[in-house]
């Protein structure tokens, strides 16, 4: 039951169940699941022959909507007292969302297009993901998104590695009946101390066609420096055979609106760890930025990104500090409150 009921809160079960009243299980009894079958077709811009599809033949995408009679918490930790459903159903709860773009990774230092292709974190990047974490060591995180590619799931798993509460992050397989089955947790303690790592292809780099593998300075020589850079910094002409901004937006802002955005606004606190293209196209929608204005933004590699999603708005904070820096945990009474509980559970 208690394995069930894990599942159950990302979406993978397709029936309700009567749950029992304690910690992880209780968050979850009146939750309503919508299942929603997807299989959309991006057009990249090709030919007809060329054409591609980003997703597999029958992948399903679980929304996780939550009812108006729920009153239950997960961890009393992160979620302040005060709380109540009329909150939620008015858009007037609060919400932490961190973002970080992922640590240098192996073709980052070679100076190679890496796009779509799937190579994991240098050394420099992995201290870059320790680092990050350190950042949002007392900033609470209920749940997890990344993008399909390691270089991601590696910086999302070593940021957690650094917060004081101390829950551990677990990959969501939900690709088969079997991995769903073999996947399964028997504890109902195990499960109050876990975190739910949803993995999403839609959050995946931009797609760079033709230049992934290629060095990026001798792209430049081959096509020419003003070529490359209006593949690289264009909002909507793509590489050839790949996606453009505008492309990658489409798809990243879809899957935010449509899976992470009831999350914050059932007041669950939120991280995800992409890519610089993805994660510029989520600030886009955010900040309501202009296609002129985002092709600008700069985010580093291995810094997070502070939003606060009150009454239906997103209010960013910039950066957080380190955790002896007591700054950022004044954005809110609610961030202030959870640190000071870790400090009176932690000590």
């Amino acid at each position: 039951m208690a394995s069930a009921v894990f599942h159950q809160s990302i979406g993978t079960l397709q029936s309700h169940q009567h749950l029992h009243n304690s910690g992880f299980n209780q968050e979850f009894q009146n939750i309503s699941v919508k299942l929603i079958s997807k299989c959309s077709k991006v057009d990249m811009g090709l030919s007809m022959s060329r054409k591609g599809e980003f997703c597999s033949a029958k992948r399903n995408f679980h929304v996780v909507q939550a009812s108006a009679s729920q009153t239950s918490v997960v961890d009393p930790v992160s979620t302040p007292s005060n709380g109540s459903t009329n909150e939620i159903k008015n858009k007037s709860s609060e919400a932490a969302l961190i973002l970080i773009r992922h640590g240098e990774s192996l073709w980052n230092e070679k100076n190679l297009f890496t796009g779509c292709v799937d190579v994991p974190l240098t050394k420099k990047g992995v201290e870059e993901a320790i680092e990050a974490g350190k950042r949002i060591s007392n900033i609470p995180v209920d749940m997890i998104y990344t993008s399909a590619l390691i270089r991601a799931q590696m910086t999302a798993m070593l940021a957690m590695t650094q917060h004081r509460r101390r829950k551990v992050p677990i990959v969501m397989h939900n690709e088969s009946e079997q991995a769903r089955a073999w996947s399964q947790i028997f504890s109902d303690d195990t499960l109050k101390q876990s975190i739910p790592v949803i993995t999403a292809w839609q959050l995946n780099e931009r797609m760079y066609g033709e230049l992934q593998g290629l060095n990026k300075q001798e792209t430049a020589d081959r096509f020419g420096k003003e070529k490359v850079h209006e593949w690289r910094r264009s909002y909507d002409i793509p590489p050839p055979n790949g996606e453009s901004l505008e492309m990658c937006a489409e798809r990243a802002v879809a899957y935010f609106k449509d899976q992470i955005e009831p999350q914050l606004l059932s007041g669950k606190n939120v991280m995800i760890a992409a890519h610089g293209n993805s994660l510029r196209s989520i600030i886009m929608y955010l900040d309501k930025l202009t296609s002129q204005e985002v092709i600008s933004l700069e985010l580093s590699t291995g810094i997070p990104m502070l939003y606060i999603f009150k009454e239906g708005r997103f209010i960013r904070r910039g950066s957080p500090a380190a955790p002896t820096e007591a700054g950022v945990y004044a954005y809110t009474r609610r961030l202030a409150q959870y640190r000071q509980k870790l400090d009176e559970m932690l000590h």
